[in-house]
C-alpha cells in the first residue's frame, strides 16, 4: 500500500470554474454571431454592386486570425470576417463591435481610472488586473495606463468646450478641493462647480485648476462658463470661501446664495470646546431642520443667546451669514436637502481625497486634474435625477416659495 502523505498540487494556478467557463464560451458565440451579422449588414449595402457576369461583386472573404478580447469574466475568443470585391474596386470592413488593434472590452479600460485612484501605481497595474480578471488577463502594462492618461487628457480639453447653452442651469453647486502633488509641498486646488438642469439632471460644469480660492481664479472659472453659454442659475450653493461669492456677484449678480451648512456646522464647532460640541451642534441642526423660516430664525436667536458670552467667535461666525444660510426657505422643500449643502461635490471627490492622504502626492499636476475628470463622469454615472425635479419648472418661472410651499392661486391673487 501507497503510504506517501505528498500531495501534488501540479497545476494549482489553473483555477476551474464551470460556470465562468460557460459564460464565457457564450459570449464568445455570441460575440461571433454580432460580428458576422455586421458583414452580412455590411455586404447588403452593395447588394446591387454586381461583376459583368452578374454576380456579387463584394462577398465574404474567409476571417482573420482568431484574436482574444480581454472582457471582465476573461479573454473571449473572436474572428472578425473579411470581405474581397470581385470589380477591382477594394471595399475594407471595420467592426464597430471589434475594431483592429482592439485587445480589451471598454469596460475594462473603464476600470483603470478607479484603480488608479485606489492607490494601484501604473507599475501595478497589470498584477492587479491579473487578481481581479485572472492569470490571462494581458496588456495592462504601465505604458498602456500611460496611454489611457494621454486619452483622458484629451477628453478634457474636448469636455471643457461643451455648449451649455443647450439647458437650462437652475442650480450650481460649488467647492474648492485640495489635493497633495507629487515631488511639491504645494497643494493644488481645483475649483469644481456641478449645475442641475430643468429635467433634473447633475452634472459637472467646472473642474478647474485654481490658485487656492481667489476671486480671481472662480472669476475665470465663471467667466468661462459664461461664454460657453451658462445662463444665469436661480440659486448657487458653497461654503463660505469669500473668493467665490465676491465673483459670482460680479458675473452673475441676480443668481440667490446659499451657504452650505456642513462647512458652517463645522467652522462653529472649531470655536467651541468639545464638551460643548454636541449640545451646539443639535442646536445648528434645529435652525436648518426648523419648519418654517420664522422658526428658523428662533432657533437662531436662541443659539446667539447661549453662546455668545462665553463663545462670541463661534456666534460671530454664525450671524455673519445669516440670512444666506436661510435663502433655502425661498425655493420648494422637496430641492431642501440637495441645495443646503455642497454635499453633491464633497461626496464624488470622497475617493480622491482618501486616496491622495494616504499617498502623500502621487500625481503631477496635470495628472491630478485629468484624474478628477475621470472621477467625476464615473460619479455621473450613478447620479439620480435630484428629488422633486418637476418642481424646477416653477423656480425657472419665478414662483415665490414661501416656507418651501408654492403659493394657491387664490393667494398669489390676493397678493
Amino acid at each position: 500500500m501507497d503510504e506517501a502523505t505528498i500531495i501534488d498540487f501540479t497545476g494549482r494556478d489553473a483555477v476551474t470554474d464551470p460556470l465562468t467557463d460557460l459564460l464565457r464560451q457564450g459570449a464568445r458565440e455570441l460575440l461571433q454571431a454580432a460580428v458576422e451579422a455586421e458583414r452580412d449588414t455590411f455586404l447588403a449595402e452593395f447588394s446591387e454592386r454586381r461583376t459583368p457576369d452578374g454576380r456579387a461583386a463584394v462577398v465574404g472573404s474567409g476571417y482573420h486570425p482568431e484574436r482574444a478580447v480581454q472582457t471582465g469574466i476573461g479573454p473571449v475568443t473572436v474572428k472578425v470576417p473579411k470581405v474581397r470585391a470581385k470589380d477591382g474596386k477594394p471595399v475594407t470592413f471595420r467592426s464597430a463591435l471589434v475594431p483592429p488593434y482592439v485587445r480589451k472590452a471598454k469596460s475594462i479600460e473603464a476600470a483603470l481610472p478607479w484603480l488608479y485612484l485606489k492607490g494601484i501605481s501604473t507599475g501595478e497595474m497589470g498584477a492587479a488586473l491579473k487578481m481581479l480578471l485572472g492569470p490571462e488577463a494581458t496588456g495592462f502594462s504601465a505604458k498602456t495606463v500611460s496611454r489611457l492618461k494621454g486619452d483622458w487628457a484629451a477628453e478634457y480639453d474636448t469636455w471643457r468646450k461643451v455648449d451649455l447653452s443647450r439647458d437650462e442651469w437652475v442650480y450650481i453647486w460649488a467647492d474648492g478641493i485640495y489635493s497633495g502633488l507629487r515631488g511639491t509641498g504645494d497643494k493644488l486646488c481645483v475649483l469644481v462647480i456641478i449645475g442641475v438642469n430643468a429635467r433634473g439632471e447633475k452634472h459637472f460644469l467646472a473642474i478647474e485648476d485654481g490658485v487656492r480660492e481667489s476671486t480671481q481664479s472662480w472669476r475665470e472659472v465663471l467667466l468661462g462658463l459664461k461664454r460657453r453659454g451658462l445662463n444665469v442659475p436661480r440659486l448657487a450653493t458653497g461654503d463660505g470661501a469669500m473668493g467665490f461669492w465676491a465673483a459670482l456677484e460680479e458675473v452673475f449678480p441676480a443668481t440667490d446664495q446659499q451657504r452650505c451648512w456642513v462647512h458652517k456646522t463645522a467652522n462653529v464647532l472649531n470655536y467651541l470646546p468639545k464638551r460643548t460640541q454636541p449640545k451646539a451642534k443639535k442646536m445648528l441642526h434645529d435652525i436648518w431642520q426648523a419648519e418654517t423660516r420664522d422658526d428658523a430664525h428662533h432657533a437662531f436667536d436662541l443659539f446667539l443667546e447661549t453662546f455668545k458670552a462665553k463663545y462670541p467667535k463661534s456666534t460671530e461666525c454664525l450671524i455673519k451669514d445669516r440670512d444666506e444660510l436661510l435663502t433655502f426657505y425661498d425655493f420648494p422643500a422637496q430641492h431642501w436637502q440637495s441645495i443646503r449643502t455642497s454635499n453633491p461635490i464633497e461626496s464624488a471627490f470622497a475617493t480622491i481625497r482618501h486616496r491622495t492622504k494616504r499617498t502623500k502626492g502621487c500625481l503631477s499636476r496635470d495628472g491630478m486634474l485629468h484624474m478628477m475628470f475621470k472621477l467625476g463622469q464615473c460619479a455621473e454615472e450613478s447620479w439620480r435625477k435630484l428629488r422633486g425635479f418637476a418642481h424646477l419648472a416653477d423656480v425657472i418661472q419665478g414662483v415665490d416659495f414661501v416656507n418651501g410651499i408654492k403659493p394657491s392661486t387664490t393667494e398669489q391673487a390676493a397678493a
